[in-house]
């Protein structure tokens, strides 16, 4: 179907409203909303997430379904994604898990919203979508891998109390609720139902393995989005009971119990890279910080101007044998976290070295840094680093050089840095550069 510029206006208007809304009502999954891009696509019949950082709506379904429930659609999609179901059902059956996964994540929701119906009901798909296991406790009190187990063993015990039919009929009820397992027979309705499969709702893509340190960069960069917007909760909500303002909005149980397995860093290193950049590069103002993009560790500053930028930072990343791809990964992230944190107002290079440097490319904005990949895996030197500025950069000399490392290699005499200011991002405690500015994160 072809739709008109003003059609296309009046759907991007409508999922913008109600993600305002959320970011107001229930700010944790309106402020991980705002890291979600929202497309119009008709390869599915309804709206579906890739599981990185993209939701999809067909223009039909944003027809057929209100605010209210468009509000519920996109938190579904969204706790599918943080909560990474899609790669957690690997080696699973993949219907009876995303069944689980569904369960887990409407039961949330329901929490967040106060126990009212209302919040998961999708009246295109049934109505009150399901968030019971079989023995109708709630699913936010398990993850979806127990809830699996449970209609696994269901499934089972009616497997061999009958023939099927009795299989079919334990499932009857259930079904008719499924917010994936929409009613076909509802007249006028079967253009906004998925027909592929047993007519499930949103459609659970595969896994995709064909970048790994892409998926990896993906997971850590939600990890990271996901602990800033529950610190930031946390904050709301003591600043609502010192005012007496109600909170708006809670963090979901489930993202409770995901959260305390990550390992979160014991140091927090913002302000000294606010106090190295504050230092060595003052055209900016750092009173008040820009919090809209907060989920990085970097702590970037605010602008006085809209023209204002902060251009020719060099970003180094250690690619050595000594650093693990963890680490790696890590300190890609962070890099994108800073890009993210000045909304395209941050120019530089990004490269990386072992014992030898891999040439810095420049970037300007987010979708240019996608495209620079790691290389690297042999021994480490600092030395290079500076010798590369030195005769392949002097035209254009970087205002400043923040190198993210394990540290593990001799460090050259600071005169190597030709008074550029330099800030160490170093992965341990064991390890102090002798010069430079240091920060850690362990």
């Amino acid at each position: 179907m072809v739709l008109s510029e003003p059609k296309k206006r009046e759907y991007i208007r409508r999922i913008m409203t109600v993600r305002m809304k959320l970011l107001c009502e229930q700010g944790f999954y309106g402020l991980l909303l705002m890291h979600m891009h929202f497309h119009l696509s008709e390869d599915n019949a309804t709206a579906w997430t890739d599981g990185k950082e993209n939701i999809f709506f067909h223009p039909l379904f944003l027809d057929a379904v209100t605010d209210s429930e468009l509000e519920y659609v996109m938190v579904h999609l969204l706790l599918h994604v943080i909560l990474d179901h899609f790669s957690r059902r690997e080696g699973r059956d993949t219907e009876l898990y995303d069944e689980a996964a569904d369960i887990v994540v409407n039961s949330n929701i329901l929490r967040s919203y106060g126990d009212d119906e209302y919040s998961i009901c999708l009246n295109p798909c049934g109505g009150v979508q399901p968030h019971q296991l079989p023995d109708g406790e709630e699913g936010y009190q398990y993850t979806a891998e127990e809830v699996y187990g449970a209609l696994r063993k269901e499934q089972e015990c009616a497997d061999e109390g009958s023939d099927g039919e009795g299989s079919k009929d334990t499932c009857d009820q259930e079904a008719a609720g499924r917010w994936d397992a929409c009613d076909q027979k509802e007249a006028g309705r079967r253009d906004v139902c998925d027909q592929k499969g047993p007519g499930r709702w949103d459609v659970h893509p595969e896994r995709q393995t064909a970048d790994t340190a892409q998926e990896q960069l993906c997971r850590r960069m939600w990890e990271g989005r996901m602990l800033q917007a529950a610190e930031s909760m946390k904050a709301r909500e003591e600043a609502g009971l010192q005012s007496g303002i109600k909170s708006c909005g809670t963090v979901p149980l489930c993202v409770e119990r995901y959260l305390k397995e990550l390992k979160k860093p014991q140091v927090d290193w913002r302000t000294i890279l606010a106090e190295f950049v504050q230092e060595e590069i003052n055209d900016y103002s750092f009173c008040p910080p820009d919090r809209r993009f907060s989920e990085s560790v970097f702590f970037l500053p605010d602008y006085n101007e809209k023209e204002e930028r902060v251009e020719k930072i060099l970003f180094m990343i250690d690619t050595s044998g000594s650093m693990s791809e963890d680490e790696i990964t890590d300190c890609y992230s962070e890099v994108k976290g800073a890009i993210d944190q000045f909304n395209g107002r941050l120019e530089g290079w990004l490269g990386f070295f072992d014992a030898a440097v891999v040439p810095p490319r420049r970037f300007a904005d987010e979708e240019e840094l996608k495209v620079i990949r790691p290389k690297g895996g042999g021994g480490t030197s600092f030395e290079v680093i500076f010798r590369y500025v030195r005769t392949e950069m002097e035209e254009d000399l970087p205002v400043s050089i923040i190198i993210l490392t394990d540290g593990y290699a001799p460090f050259p005499k600071e005169d190597a840095a030709m008074g550029i200011p330099v800030l160490w991002i170093i992965y341990n405690e064991d390890v102090t550069p002798p010069w430079g500015k240091v920060a850690r994160i362990v």
